[in-house]
């Protein structure tokens, strides 16, 4: 392919403005960091067309444990349904946001997340997870201190 052509190409990279490292918010845990600045009011995970699908929580009620924890960990609960990927397999990085009191983004009726303040690059971004779940977590189980 020339490179008349590739200039054609929209690259992976359009768009990103974050990328998943080691938690400052969560000891033991994974966050995801600004890896650019973030203007206040940007939807930061545009472009994910990822779908979420709702699951009656009836439904794995007698699921092992360990799959069990994929739910507790990243699905927004909402009455009797979980809020989840589609494939656990393919999530994309906005189900790795931490939980702040003091969060620098905020989640939209639409599920999309905005940044409610200017972001600085290498800073974490939080959410906070009790305006759009009943389910409260401090961590995931996968990392609970035992």
């Amino acid at each position: 392919m020339s490179i008349k052509k590739m200039k054609n190409i929209s690259l992976p990279h359009i768009g990103a403005c974050t990328r998943i490292k080691l938690s400052k918010v969560h000891r033991g845990g994974i966050g995801v960091f600004a890896i650019l600045d973030i203007p206040k009011g940007t939807n930061v995970f545009k472009g994910d067309t990822t779908k979420m699908v709702w699951i009656d929580r009836d439904r794995i009620k007698d699921v092992d444990p360990g799959i069990r924890s994929l739910y507790e960990d990243f699905c927004i609960v909402k009455g009797n349904k979980y809020g989840c990927p589609a494939n656990f397999n393919s999530m994309t990085i906005g189900w790795y946001l931490n939980d702040s009191k003091k969060p620098n983004m905020a989640i939209t009726k639409n599920y999309d997340f905005v940044a409610i303040r200017d972001i600085r690059k290498n800073e974490e971004l939080t959410t906070d997870y009790s305006t759009f779940t009943r389910h409260h977590r401090t961590f995931p189980s996968s990392i609970r201190k035992k």
